[in-house]
């Protein structure tokens, strides 16, 4: 009887612990684009490709993080852009399509966005008026990231230095 209470004890604990999870809202680029408009916020775009893997492990590893998700959705707009999808996209009346070319193609807006340096993962940091703050590419640990998206967020990075907040700031996020 003891044992399948504590069974039952560990599930409803493992049950409320992943319900806890906040999950990132992932916005398109259209409705980042039309959201920042009407409250100005950050926009954050993940660049992805279905065949990278490293972008798979940021999605479980990085963005899945309970304190990450939660202040990329409190202080950003987070777009996914799969950098190899075929559809048109259209901002600021201009449209991006895809270019066929080598096995794969690209989209245009995914090479503008890392300006012509395509890498997967990257992710893109646009202000509030949707100008280039900076494209970082490569999987970036959650940790990591945490001190990046605070810097960004916070807007640290318009007084200091990288390596100045780097050295002072203190993640909540765990090591990996």
């Amino acid at each position: 009887m003891m044992r399948k209470m504590i069974i039952i004890l560990v599930s409803l604990v493992l049950t409320l612990t992943m319900q806890a999870q906040t999950p990132v809202k992932w916005y398109t680029i259209e409705e980042a684009f039309l959201l920042t408009k009407k409250e100005p916020r950050k926009i954050i775009i993940d660049v992805y490709t279905d065949w990278c893997s490293w972008c798979k492990v940021m999605d479980s590893k990085t963005f899945s993080n309970k304190v990450i998700a939660d202040y990329m959705n409190k202080n950003f707009y987070p777009v996914k852009f799969n950098a190899e999808q075929k559809a048109d996209v259209s901002l600021n009346g201009k449209t991006y399509k895809f270019v066929a070319g080598g096995s794969r193609g690209y989209h245009e807006l995914a090479a503008e966005l890392l300006n012509g340096q395509l890498g997967y993962p990257s992710v893109v940091f646009l202000d509030e008026k949707t100008n280039m703050i900076q494209p970082i590419q490569g999987y970036i640990k959650a940790k990591q990231f945490d001190g990046i998206i605070r810097f960004i967020g916070d807007d640290f990075y318009k007084t200091k230095k990288w390596e100045d907040f780097q050295a002072s700031y203190v993640s909540p996020v765990a090591e990996e």
